[in-house]
Formats: C-alpha cells, sequence, structure tokens
C-alpha cells in the first residue's frame, strides 16, 4: 500500500459510514482505524496521536445538565492536537463500537435514534478530520513516499539509457513487441518531482535493463589515456536498480568497449551485439524473472 491508497481507503471508509445504519456502522469504523495505521499512514498518525490525551479532553467537557443534547466538547484549536484527538476519538470507537455509538448520542445529540448521533458526529467531526488529515499528510510526507509505486508489475520493463538513442529505440521496441511496456524516465511526465523522485515514481517495474554505451570518456589520475565511459546517471541508475529490484531482475546490455564499473565486475552482462543475439539472452533473462515470454514473438 502507498500513502495515496490508503488515503484512498481512509476517504472510502468515511463514505461507507456516512451511509451506514445501526448496524452496518461498525465495519467502516474499523477499516477506518486500519487506514490511519496502514504501513504508510502509521508514523504520521502516531505523530499525532502524541499530540492529544483523549481522556483529559473528555474531562474538560461540558457534559450539559438534564436536557438531552446540552453536552458539548471543547475542541482545540490546535490543528495537530485536534486531529490527533479524533484519531484518538476514532481507534477508540473502532476497538468498542458501542462506546462510540453512546459518545455520539450524548454529544452530537440528534433525536432519540442512536444511529443519528453517529451520523452527526461524522458529518461534523469525521469527514472534516478526513480533508484535514489529508492535507496534513500531503504537506509533511516525504514527497517520494506519495508518489512511490509499488515493485514487480511483470508488465513493464525500464529503460536506462545514455546519449545514444539507437539503442535504446530498438530495445523499446523490441521490448513492446514482446507484449510488454517500456518505461522511458524521460517520456513519463515530471509532476514536479527531481530526477531521483521520478525515477522512484516509476519504478514499478519487474525489470530493468541497463544500457551501457560509450557516451563519456574518463580515467585514473595516475592514467594518461581516457577509457570509454558509460554516463554517470546510467551507473547511478544502474545501482538504484540493483539494489531495489536485485541484481537477478537486471540485465546490463554494453555496446562497444568500455569500462565496467569496479564494483559491477564479476557480475554477467550482455553483449549489445548487431546482429541481434541479445535478444534472446534478455528474453531468457526476463523468463527467469518471472516474465511470461512468447518465444514466437522473439524469435521474428
Amino acid at each position: 500500500m502507498t500513502i495515496k491508497s490508503g488515503l484512498t481507503d481512509l476517504n472510502n471508509a468515511v463514505l461507507d459510514l456516512q451511509n451506514a445504519d445501526y448496524n452496518t456502522y461498525e465495519r467502516p469504523l474499523k477499516r477506518l482505524a486500519a487506514a490511519l495505521n496502514s504501513d504508510d499512514l502509521k508514523d504520521l498518525t502516531e505523530k499525532l496521536r502524541s499530540t492529544a490525551d483523549f481522556d483529559k479532553f473528555v474531562e474538560s467537557a461540558n457534559q450539559g445538565g438534564s436536557m438531552m443534547g446540552s453536552a458539548s466538547l471543547n475542541w482545540p484549536t490546535d490543528q495537530e492536537e485536534e486531529l490527533g484527538l479524533t484519531i484518538a476519538l476514532i481507534e477508540r470507537g473502532a476497538s468498542d463500537p458501542d462506546w462510540f455509538m453512546n459518545f455520539g448520542h450524548h454529544y452530537y445529540y440528534s433525536g432519540s435514534k442512536l444511529i443519528a448521533g453517529i451520523r452527526k458526529m461524522t458529518s461534523q467531526v469525521i469527514i472534516p478530520f478526513a480533508r484535514d488529515y489529508a492535507g496534513y499528510v500531503n504537506q509533511h510526507a516525504p514527497k517520494v513516499a506519495l508518489t512511490r509505486a509499488q515493485p514487480s508489475d511483470f508488465n513493464r520493463v525500464f529503460i536506462v539509457h545514455g546519449r545514444d538513442e539507437g539503442p535504446r529505440e530498438t530495445v523499446a521496441r523490441f521490448i513492446t513487441n514482446i507484449g510488454l511496456e517500456p518505461v522511458i524516465l524521460h517520456e513519463q511526465a515530471n509532476r514536479g518531482m527531481t530526477i531521483t523522485e521520478k525515477l522512484i515514481a516509476n519504478g514499478n517495474v519487474g525489470f530493468a535493463v541497463v544500457l551501457l554505451t560509450p557516451d563519456d570518456v574518463g580515467r585514473e589520475k595516475s592514467e594518461t589515456v581516457d577509457n570509454p565511459r558509460a554516463r554517470q546517471n546510467v551507473i547511478l541508475e544502474l545501482g538504484y536498480f540493483v539494489g531495489f529490484l536485485g541484481r537477478e531482475r537486471v540485465c546490463a546490455l554494453v555496446r562497444g568497449s568500455l569500462e565496467i564499473p569496479s564494483d559491477y565486475m564479476g557480475v554477467a552482462y550482455t553483449k549489445f551485439d548487431e546482429g541481434g543475439g541479445w535478444r534472446q539472452e534478455l528474453a531468457r533473462e526476463l523468463q527467469a524473472a518471472g516474465y511470461e515470454i512468447d518465444w514466437n514473438r522473439v524469435m521474428k
């Protein structure tokens, strides 16, 4: 689950709670608490929860007199504290739905029917909370976490490339011809992200092909002859995908004679030969990584 999907689950639970009746309100209430404590939201939820003392908040409430509907809560003006108190209210209600119903009937009285208090509390507290909580998350969560995609989409293959457009287009066309979707970074929407954020956001693939082409030159200080090298961004992205996917899900296609990074020495790579033999080798690697390969398309 991502932060975006967590917020979606939260909003869906609120909508279901809004439309619930006496027999059905427990399930969306528990789903709401679960969404707040999902893997990608729980840290922010815990931070907000730590700002609030729910028992003290209730103790300070105006309990009213003998007339029904006269009790009222003294909500704080600080938004984070208000969010934290609402989280505590939701979680306590999810663990004890009867308490939640009685709490709503007492502080959000709207007629003799108990469900009426839940509906009024939902409209006046839970719905505004969902809006403000989403705003808080979008403001405080790391941008990468908001856009991070889940790995292992076995219909997509990321292509890392340098300045040489020929191999990039050839590999992309091959990936398309065998029924998969090539992902090329500069073709994806920027959405205000840095390159690193954009790389992570579009990394929902099960495999990466890294084209090492002799686009740059370099040497050690002690040497006198420059050696062909791949671009630095290509090496960076090679390391990223080896770390993110595992080296068994990364194929380095090497064109020509160039310097291989010392940290990658000893790891098998594929020669990008003009005869096209790399296609069969790449298809085998894709298949070993879990992709369904139509070998009739590979051999075309």
